[in-house]
């Protein structure tokens, strides 16, 4: 926040410096953009950039709105969601082998994307309205539990592992931050290990062969393995300073597939080197801290929660693609927000800015009254 004669109110109480780290993310992007089309704003950087101010304005619209209202349209969103994602598998529009859109004519909707923030709030909201008391009982699990399975399963069979993945993790970190105990996490994890040979033999073909190529990336270095194979070589040729800007190889000779999407990061990294990449990683590490901070604040459960949760919403998109890219897990379709083309992750990390700036509003609205 800042304070001028000049600056009307509305604009000076904005998070700034929030701001600010996100518009410098963003704009680091649109060069890694620009220069993945070969020094050229088309076809990714301007729209891109359009995008990002365009659901930038959206952030700030939705940080006026009070925390008792974000409370009452929690569950009607949810739910609302939840009908989007069963109207996909019903009417979905297919698109490279996945059946995740509803297309409204103009617009094509991708309703997984909204889960990821709406898991965050319909469970904050759940182990609010639960007596504290009950919080170790078996009530506190398996209600939380169907919330967070039922749109899980919806989206894994369109099939969407990544995004599924997302959903998953921050739900059991916002049931984990509300107190539920170890043992409900460790159990299904031990038998999801135990059953792994089972759910394997259930996946999708193209999903095997990214697990198998994570396990043994050089088994097929000009087929399945291509992407990392490709990825590695970019990261590593970048070395520390990078080759830069405007001199990157594997994305101008179309070595690196996916390079400004999925791979943009190991665009990055080949033009701008490690030095380049850390700073990136260091700038989203401030705005996922400045997420915490305002849960660490908050003054009910329901925005403590909600904020840790929204803050890991982006703690999983990047690190999930950062691992990816690196080989350290496998090929599941998660961009890097606020850098990746595309306007999917852009409008799930600015909702969440949005709703954690509202949160942060409502803090500081209540230090100044008291």
């Amino acid at each position: 926040m800042i304070s001028s004669a000049i600056i009307p109110q509305p604009l000076a109480r904005l998070p700034w410096r929030l701001i600010f780290m996100v518009m410098t993310i963003g704009g680091f992007g649109l060069l890694v953009l620009y220069s993945a089309a070969g020094g050229s704003s088309s076809p990714w950087a301007l729209k891109q950039g359009v995008t990002l101010l365009v659901f930038l304005g959206i952030a700030v619209g939705i940080s006026k709105i009070r925390e008792t209202t974000i409370k009452s349209l929690v569950f009607p969103a949810y739910g609302a969601i939840l009908l989007m994602l069963i109207a996909v598998e019903m009417i979905g529009f297919v698109g490279k082998g996945a059946q995740r859109w509803l297309d409204l004519g103009p617009v094509r909707l991708q309703p997984s994307e909204f889960m990821k923030p709406a898991i965050a709030l319909v469970l904050a909201r759940f182990y609010e309205l639960l007596p504290i008391g009950e919080i170790k009982r078996w009530r506190a699990i398996w209600p939380a539990a169907a919330l967070l399975g039922v749109p899980a399963f919806l989206i894994l069979v369109q099939p969407d592992l990544g995004t599924c993945i997302v959903v998953g993790l921050v739900g059991i970190t916002v049931m984990f931050l509300a107190g539920i105990p170890l043992w409900v996490f460790i159990g299904p994890a031990v038998a999801l290990g135990a059953l792994a040979p089972f759910v394997y033999h259930l996946m999708h073909g193209y999903q095997k062969k990214r697990i198998d190529i994570f396990l043994d990336p050089e088994s097929d270095p000009l087929g399945a393995g291509y992407h990392i194979s490709q990825s590695k070589i970019a990261i590593g040729s970048g070395g520390i300073m990078g080759k830069g800007f405007l001199q990157g190889s594997q994305s101008h000779l179309d070595y690196l597939p996916e390079g400004h999407t999925d791979f943009v990061f190991a665009t990055m990294e080949e033009e701008w080197g490690m030095v380049g990449g850390v700073l990136l990683i260091l700038a989203f590490a401030m705005v996922i801290r400045w997420g915490m901070t305002v849960s660490y604040n908050a003054k009910s459960r329901f925005a403590q929660l909600s904020a840790a949760g929204l803050s890991g919403v982006i703690f999983f998109y990047v690190s999930i693609n950062l691992l990816m890219v690196m080989g350290l897990a496998p090929v599941v379709g998660v961009p890097l927000p606020l850098v990746s083309y595309g306007g999917s992750a852009v409008m799930t990390v600015m909702l969440c800015l949005g709703l954690l700036m509202a949160f942060e509003r409502q803090q500081r609205t209540v230090s100044t009254l008291s």
